[in-house]
């Protein structure tokens, strides 16, 4: 079984209240885009789960890794044989790309369809859940408003007619706890589900990223990236989650950008978007 598990950007990112259990309600629209990484999984004859990561380096202990909650959460419901799971990392970790959401919520769909396990999509959603709060949005895997703390997932559709994606990768892990600590919630005067309706024109305007000011504040260079790309021409530029990746949208074509030492950058374009 070989999965392509591809990453989200955000359109937009707004904590808008605190809740009682801790967690902050947000509203964000998430666009799947396709830059992937690679899964591969079979049945392990050794009797237990054995993850085998290569490309980009996972910190901490491998029993941490999203994939093996994955597994765990799924067998509350379903027999699933011990996995060898192989792992090619190219989305980085802490650059608000969902990369290790994605690799969980693929495996899940992955292992249900294999073993005809026969769970819904709803029922995959609340094995999703369980693992992190932005698995369940790539069980649909479609371009959605998210609210609550990620699990409220509504497909819309989204125009983006002939955009291109830019993705900046400046090699800074961004920590969510830490982003979502130092950005107090706060109602905008523009909502995102109202604000992606407007032309692709006006996003600049009205389509913010609440954690851009703490990340900016602590990696300046950051900041220099997004301007960067207003710069290069984009129509809409933004770190996309709590970051520390930044986007960029071309209304033609990707255009050659030196952002500097130490940042790459990879060209992509949205999945499901008209």
């Amino acid at each position: 079984m070989i999965l392509f598990s591809n990453a989200k950007i955000n359109l937009g990112l707004e904590v808008v209240r605190q809740r009682q259990d801790g967690y902050r309600d947000i509203e964000s629209v998430f666009c799947p885009v396709d830059f992937c990484d690679v899964l591969e999984s079979h049945e392990n004859p050794q009797g237990e789960d054995e993850l085998i990561v290569s490309g980009l380096a996972i910190p901490g202990d491998p029993r941490q890794n999203l994939c093996f909650k994955a597994l765990k959460a799924l067998r509350k419901r379903v027999d699933v044989p011990p996995q060898r799971i192989h792992l090619l990392k190219a989305i980085p970790m802490g650059a608000g790309l969902g990369g290790g959401s994605a690799d969980a919520a693929f495996l899940i769909k992955g292992l249900n369809e294999k073993y005809k396990f026969g769970l819904s999509k709803a029922e995959c959603v609340t094995v999703a859940a369980e693992v992190g709060s932005d698995c369940p949005f790539f069980i649909y895997n479609v371009p959605a408003l998210v609210t609550g703390r990620g699990e409220h997932i509504e497909p819309i559709e989204l125009d983006l007619g002939q955009t291109h994606v830019l993705i900046a990768l400046p090699g800074i892990h961004v920590d969510t706890a830490q982003a979502y600590a130092h950005t107090q919630p706060m109602p905008p005067k523009t909502g995102v589900a109202e604000a992606i309706r407007l032309p692709l024109t006006e996003w600049k305007k009205h389509l913010r990223n609440r954690f851009e000011e703490h990340a900016f504040s602590l990696h300046p260079e950051i900041g220099k990236i997004k301007e960067a790309m207003y710069d290069a021409g984009a129509v809409y530029a933004s770190m996309t989650g709590s970051g520390s990746a930044v986007i960029g949208l071309f209304a033609h074509r990707t255009p050659a950008v030196n952002f500097g030492g130490g940042v790459t950058s990879v060209a992509a374009r949205p999945l499901g978007a008209k």
